[in-house]
């Protein structure tokens, strides 16, 4: 099942990743649901070899988004990605994919598509603010797990609490009246 086009509307923030740089976030949408991935078998025996449940997970990133819920760490989305946006969140810290929620990552995990843990890894999009808006990675995904919209831009920052609301007829947003 692709990944929800209006997923901005119909979902609400659950929860971020940060990025170390202290700058720099992706907001993370909605509780989950049972994908792709829950019904992956080899998804399934890598989590069974955690010892982990596979749960919802939810949206990753708003102008470039991954359904985690339906990412079964194929790694085609870094393989094509020119700016690796990307990275494999299993390689910079090997916890439940549960426990990204609301957490810190440097962004030093590997980024190659044959790189993963495991497959109960997930593309991380922990660059979301360095994507060109080229499709390649959208293209690639086998489930149909990544949706790339510029124009979420406003929806992040509305969640991040940056959102500039442009008075009519004003280009410049600190214009005076």
């Amino acid at each position: 099942m692709p990944i929800d086009p209006k997923f901005v509307e119909n979902l609400e923030v659950a929860g971020k990743t940060l990025h170390s740089d202290g700058e720099n976030k992706h907001f993370i949408w909605g509780k989950g649901k049972k994908g792709v991935a829950a019904e992956n078998e080899e998804v399934k025996a890598a989590y069974a070899a955690h010892g982990e449940e596979i749960v919802p997970l939810g949206v990753h990133g708003t102008t470039v988004a991954v359904d985690w819920d339906d990412c079964t760490a194929e790694g085609a989305c870094m393989s094509v990605c020119p700016v690796q946006v990307y990275q494999w969140y299993r390689t910079e810290k090997d916890t439940s994919a549960d426990s990204a929620l609301n957490d810190t990552y440097a962004g030093t995990g590997l980024v190659e598509q044959d790189e993963r843990l495991d497959k109960s890894d997930k593309s991380q999009p922990i660059r979301e603010h360095d994507c060109t808006q080229c499709m390649a990675c959208q293209e690639a995904c086998p489930n149909q797990a990544i949706l790339i919209e510029p124009s979420y831009l406003e929806h992040h920052e509305k969640a991040d609490g940056t959102f500039v609301q442009m008075k009519s007829g004003s280009e410049n947003p600190h214009a005076h009246d």
